[in-house]
């Protein structure tokens, strides 16, 4: 199983709209908003690298008012 972690700026205002929006996308697990300088954290799932590579870049990024993402990807075996 890939795991990654998506830290995520969004604009003023529209946290609680990306929130949800975050949760419908198959293979986010979890979404917290966060205090900080991140304004969002989301675990992603998928059994497969390229799955999880394609969720992040096609559907996670492409959420209006995301102003920018860092993503964490997960060693497998260090759990």
């Amino acid at each position: 199983m890939a795991t990654a972690y998506v830290l995520i700026n969004c604009e003023l205002g529209s946290e609680e709209s990306v929130i949800s929006e975050l949760k419908s996308i198959e293979g986010v697990i979890e979404v917290h908003g966060t205090f900080g300088a991140y304004d969002i954290l989301a675990k992603v799932e998928s059994s497969q690298v390229e799955a999880l590579r394609e969720t992040i870049t096609w559907k996670i990024r492409k959420i209006p008012k995301i102003r920018s993402t860092l993503t964490l990807m997960g060693i497998e075996g260090q759990q």
